[in-house]
């Protein structure tokens, strides 16, 4: 199942996932995005997200406003809503309107054979690019799994000419039983650092599998992200 966190308190961009993306609320163009990949759920903060969500036909469950993270919030409604312990569970994030199917079918595909507590995904980025501290870096082992995420430039290039970066997507896949296990880690000093939840399982000990995609979509964190995504992707129409 594909549950998409979606809280309305956004310190740089408030109430992003309502902001419109070709006529339709963010958080449901994401919906949308993906609703012929498997069940969608939207676990909403408010009443008026899952008002808003039932109104275009998701499954949505209120969830606490006290999560401090979105797989905090997905954990509780998968919780809510019965899912066994082996269900394969995919956080999607509710400000990435325009991620590509085939990223989240590779994504499910690879979460069905590893034993890694989570599965997500990352592309190759440009040099240009490391220094931006929304768009997250990560550094992958021989097996492809993370060895750490950093909003910094990792790893970093004392003699210069590297051109092997690889941004980190937006994208969570869950077992179950590994999602309660994760939840239930104590917050990890790195997250905080960082403010990246996923360092939480690194930090205890836990492995991240990795896999490489190619995509054109980006998060949307800031009301400039958001023009500078609707003016690329309409130019790709």
């Amino acid at each position: 199942m594909i549950i998409i966190p979606a809280r309305l308190a956004s310190t740089r961009f408030p109430n992003k996932i309502l902001a419109d993306i070709h006529g339709l609320p963010m958080v449901i163009a994401t919906a949308k995005r993906v609703q012929n990949l498997d069940d969608v759920a939207i676990a909403a903060d408010t009443q008026e997200v899952v008002t808003l969500a039932q109104k275009y036909g998701f499954k949505a469950i209120l969830t606490s406003q006290e999560h401090q993270s979105g797989t905090d919030r997905i954990n509780e409604a998968a919780s809510k809503l019965g899912l066994s312990e082996d269900e394969i569970i995919i956080n999607v994030q509710a400000d990435e309107p325009f991620i590509e199917e085939a990223v989240v079918q590779k994504v499910i595909e690879k979460a069905k054979v590893t034993d890694a507590m989570i599965t997500s995904a990352c592309k190759k980025i440009s040099s240009l690019h490391v220094k931006d501290p929304n768009l997250v870096k990560v550094i992958l082992d021989v097996n492809h799994q993370a060895i750490y995420f950093s909003r910094s430039p990792i790893p970093y290039d004392r003699e210069g000419g590297f051109d092997g970066y690889f941004g980190h997507l937006g994208i969570y896949a869950f077992r179950k039983k590994s999602l309660e296990t994760f939840c239930s880690l104590p917050y990890a000093p790195l997250e905080h650092i960082e403010k990246l939840e996923q360092l939480r399982a690194l930090y205890h000990g836990y492995t991240i599998a990795m896999v490489e995609v190619e995509s054109q979509s980006f998060g949307i964190d800031t009301p400039e992200d958001l023009k500078r995504a609707l003016t690329f992707f309409q130019m790709k129409q």
